[in-house]
This record gives C-alpha cells, structure tokens and sequence, in this order.
C-alpha cells in the first residue's frame, strides 16, 4: 500500500514538473504555405513577413503538382507553369467573412482571392496571400484552399474548389481587358444575384451578366460573358446558401464599386479590423510589411485604398498585359501602368492599343497568353459603348496632350496630335495589323512551344520579370542582367517575338547561307542574323537601313549602352540555343570580333 502511494505521489510529482515546463506548441487553426521552389533564405523571409515562427503555426509545403491538380483543365499548362512560388498563411474565423490581404501578388487581387475563396465553400477565414518576389499569383488560391482544410480540419467539397479556381481564371483572364477591379465587379455582383434569387436558367444568368456590366460601363465581349454565364450555371447548381457567402461577397462589392472608399472617407472604423471582438489576433493586419522591401504591390478586403497607395490602382490600369506564367505558381506578371479600364476614353487612335503582340496572358505565371501571342478580346481594337477602345492588352493607349509626341510601338516619335499625316495612319494600321499575325496555331507542336519559351523569356529579360524568366528557363538563379525602361522592354519583346515567329510560320526556305553560319539549325541562324541587326552588333553605329531610311528598332535602342546590347544579344541567343540544344560559344565569338 505504500509502495502504491509512493508511486501515486511520484506521477503527480511528474505531472506538476511537466506543467510547468509550458511548451510552446504551434497553433492548429493557423497555417502557413511556402512555395516547394523558394530558396530556404525565400521561406524565411516569408515567415518573417507573415510574422510568425514554425513553432507558432503549423507549415506545409505546396508543390507544383498540387496546383496541377487544382488548375489542370481549368488554366493553360504555360500558366501555370513548372514552379511554385505563391505562399499563404489562413486562419479560420468564426464570424465576419472573409477577409484577404495580398502582396507581390500583381495578377489577382484581395477581392478576387476573397470571393472565389466563398466559392470554395468557406464561410469566414483570415487569409493573408504573397510571394518573396513580384508574381501573377494564378496558384495562389491552391496553396489558400490547402492551408484552409488543414486548419479547420474540415475537408471543401471538390467541385466547389474547382469551380473557385475556374472564377478565378475567368475573372483574371477578363480583368486582363477591362480592369481588375471591373472584372471583379461584374462577375461578384453576377454572381451575387444569382445565389440571392436561385437563378438557374441561362438566358436569365446573361440577361443578369449583361446588366450589371451595362450598370457598371464596364464593356464585355460576348466570349467573355459566355465564359461567365457558363461558370454561374455550375455555381447555381451547388445551392449555395446566400446567407453563408453575404458577408463576403457585399464588403467586396462595396470595395470594387468604391462604396468602400466613401465610407472610410474622413473616419476608419475599428470593425474593419477586428475579428470576433478581439483585433490582437488579426493576422491580416499583422504583417511585416518592411521585409519585401519598397515599391511592393498589395491589396486588401479590409483597405481597399492599398491598391491605390502602392501602385496597383483600381481603374483597370493595374492590368498586367498578361499574367505571366506563375512561375509556377505564379508565374507572374509584373505589368502595371498600363490604362486599361473598360471606359477609357483617352485613346483616340485607330489602333493605340494592341501593341503587336502584346503578350495578355491569363495570368499566371506565364507572361503571354497561352500561345504566348497578344489577346485580343475578339477584334482588332474594340469600342466599348462610350467609344472608347478597349484592346486586350491596352498598354500605351493614352494620347494625352500633354506628350509632345507619342511613341508608337515601335518607339519612334509619331507626328503631333494636329498632323494629319496619312504615313503616321499607314504606320498604326500596319502595327494593329501585325497584333493579328500572330496566331500560333498555325505553328507545329514544337515551334509553338519554342514560341511560348521565347514569349516568356523576352518579358523576364527585357521587362525584368522574374517569373517570366523563371518559367521560361527553369533557374531560380537566372535574373534579368540589363533595366530597360518599361516602354522600351515591352516593344524590344514584342519585335523579337514577331521575328521569330515569322521565322517559325513562313519557314527556313527563304534562307541564304552566306558562310558566316554560327549555329547548325537555319531558325538559329536566321535569328542570329536578325537580333545582330537589332541590337547592332554588326553595324553599332548605323541607325540607317540600306535604303537609307530610319532604322526604327535601332532608334528604339538608342539610348541604350552598346555593353547592355551585346548582353542582350548574347543572353537571347544563349536562350534560344538551349531550345535546339546547342551552345553559343561559336556565336560569342563572332560577335565579340
């Protein structure tokens, strides 16, 4: 009996002693998602920004294959891309919908992430979504649905999940021409209606669609509304209660409209901050916003006016040109600045829009569209109802008076606004004329892969977007070694484009071997030939042609260091050369002589 009492004495001994340790253990209702791709320096840098330890939340790990298995027959296989990047940190709520901030996220947006997220089936959650480096964000939601079963311990139904990615590509690939905020704007409040009133027919579900773009002046092609109309029939058929998405769904209404704004006009209300009574715990605005560094784009549910502060505004001119690949994940764009909002009603001319192949991909990791190619919403240069055009990737569209001469895609000065010069409307015609041309389905399997690669490449290394370059070349290390200004990396990108897919379309037939070949395959030689005359390899200080006429893409260049040429040069044909598995030594060579 004693030896008993001993031993009962002992355990509670032991029991006490471990009591009073307190581990510290991580919080089961918070999670947190790295990209499988970053860097370990990458991941900590992210857990920093979230501000937590791994001690405080549990981790897990998001691969390129789980996005595949949530994005595939939904996004391109070119945008979704071969890496993951994108990284989330969510924690379920009890109460107050959901609630979404973004940062280096530059393709989909707080409001996007949080509607789509009530498609998925959640209710209320906290979610905080971002990348190390600036990305489209396409795949950001796999890793947010992911870390949200996780954490809940409640499994989302699939079809919903699926569906939630489908709106999400539906909403970024439409935003890519009317805005962001538009495009959120009228699939929600679509969306809104038919959950609100149990709209099941589809005639009914586009005569909906069409008003509420109508009610916002917001343009839509009708591919894109059968796009949407297609996504609210299988959203009607799941019987969402309304009830459980409101919350959610109205605060990102109020948000995209601006009614958010008017609201926090002269006062902020503490509401928008707290969660269940208590904002101590508030993991949306509880970042380390100083970890990114400066100049990063972010957007939140709960401050519509971040978007504006850093960078990424609401009138549809944040729009990436194209979302690029999601280096996996996210391939990424980092296109902004670019006017492109549904009632723009600064462009005038007959084609200001589509530069030539502008790449307008869906957004994801991948800078171009899925041929890599400009997309266009159906025609050349659309007008919306007010007149104004509205291209699929409208970059360069404003003609304010203010410019004392535009720049055409081309870079070359264009006459002045009261110049009635037939050669400046044979020039515009001719550059809408060549946004058509390329249509990569006219290319081989091959070749149009090799023209996906090289769309993606040329926006890294000319436009300096890192995804781009990540997806195109699959080294994490590679960056983009010379900074063109924004309008310079476009057009360079654009011409390189439009010359290597002539060469893949009209073939190698024409092809004159002079004996100065570097490489075996013609297309190589070919390109050889053209990016030595682009870049001026050749004849660095000739601007002329041989027929004596401005040569416009050396113009483009002028101002360019010869040093930043030749590395231009050399990177691109090192590139292409990976494509046809051949090396540039041979090619250095010469150039350098």
């Amino acid at each position: 009996m004693k030896k008993r009492n001993l031993i009962a004495a002992l355990l509670c001994s032991a029991c006490l002693v471990a009591g009073s340790v307190n581990p510290v253990l991580a919080d089961a209702s918070k999670v947190v998602t790295l990209g499988a791709d970053l860097t370990d320096a990458q991941k900590q840098t992210m857990m920093k920004y979230f501000n937590v330890s791994a001690d405080q939340v549990q981790v897990m790990t998001i691969t390129n294959q789980d996005e595949h298995n949530h994005l595939d027959n939904i996004a391109p296989q070119s945008q979704i891309g071969t890496r993951t990047l994108s990284c989330a940190y969510v924690k379920p709520t009890q109460s107050g919908g959901i609630k979404v901030r973004t940062a280096n996220l530059n393709w989909v947006t707080g409001n996007m992430i949080a509607t789509t997220l009530s498609t998925s089936g959640v209710k209320n959650c906290e979610v905080v979504a971002a990348c190390p480096m600036e990305v489209s964000g396409t795949g950001a939601l796999t890793g947010i649905q992911m870390a949200y079963e996780k954490a809940s311990g409640q499994k989302l139904d699939e079809t919903k999940t699926k569906l939630a990615n489908e709106e999400m590509v539906v909403t970024g690939n439409l935003a890519d021409q009317v805005g962001k905020n538009e495009a959120t704007t009228v699939v929600n409040q679509s969306k809104m209606d038919v959950i609100q009133n149990n709209v099941q027919n589809a005639d009914e579900i586009q005569n909906i669609v069409v008003n509420v773009a109508e009610q916002n002046n917001v343009s839509v092609s009708q591919e894109e509304i059968d796009k949407i109309v297609s996504l609210l029939e299988k959203i009607a058929e799941q019987g969402y209660n309304y009830d459980d998405v409101k919350d959610t769904l109205e605060q990102v209404n109020a948000n995209t409209t601006g009614q958010a704004d008017e609201a926090l006009d002269g006062e902020t209300s503490d509401d928008t901050v707290e969660v269940d009574g208590d904002s101590s715990d508030d993991i949306v605005n509880n970042v380390d916003d100083s970890v990114l560094g400066d100049d990063v784009i972010q957007s939140s549910t709960e401050d519509p006016t971040l978007e504006e502060e850093t960078g990424d505004s609401t009138d549809g001119s944040d729009n990436n040109e194209t979302g690029i690949p999601e280096a996996t994940d996210d391939g990424t764009y980092s296109e902004s600045g670019t006017d492109e909002s549904a009632g723009d009603e600064s462009s005038t001319e007959e084609s200001a829009s589509d530069e030539s192949g502008a790449e307008e991909s869906t957004g994801d990791e991948s800078a171009s569209d899925e041929s890599g190619a400009g997309e266009s919403t159906g025609d050349e240069s659309t007008a919306d109802e007010s007149g104004a055009e509205e291209s699929a990737g409208d970059e360069s569209s404003s003609d304010e008076a203010s410019d004392a001469a535009a720049s055409d895609e081309t870079g070359i000065p264009e006459a002045t606004e009261d110049a009635d010069s037939s050669e400046n409307e044979s020039t515009d015609e001719s550059a809408a004329a060549d946004s058509t041309e390329i249509d990569t389905s006219v290319l081989s399997e091959d070749a149009k892969n090799n023209y996906d690669k090289l769309a993606l490449f040329a926006k890294g290394e000319y436009q300096g977007d890192a995804d781009s370059l990540l997806a195109a070349t699959e080294d994490t290390e590679k960056m983009a070694t010379v900074t063109l200004d924004e309008q310079t990396g476009k057009d360079l990108a654009q011409i390189v484009e439009k010359d290597y897919y002539d060469i893949l379309k009209d073939g190698t037939d024409s092809y004159v071997a002079d004996g100065t070949e570097s490489f075996q395959s013609t297309e190589l030689n070919m390109m050889d030939k053209k990016l030595k005359k682009l870049f001026g390899i050749d004849e660095a200080d000739s601007t002329e042609d041989s027929n004596g006429e401005v040569d416009e893409t050396a113009t483009l260049l002028a101002d360019v260091p010869q040093e930043d040429k030749q590395t231009l040069y050399s990177d691109t044909m090192q590139f292409l050369a990976g494509l046809y598995g051949e090396n540039t030594a041979s090619a250095d060579e010469s150039a350098a002589e």
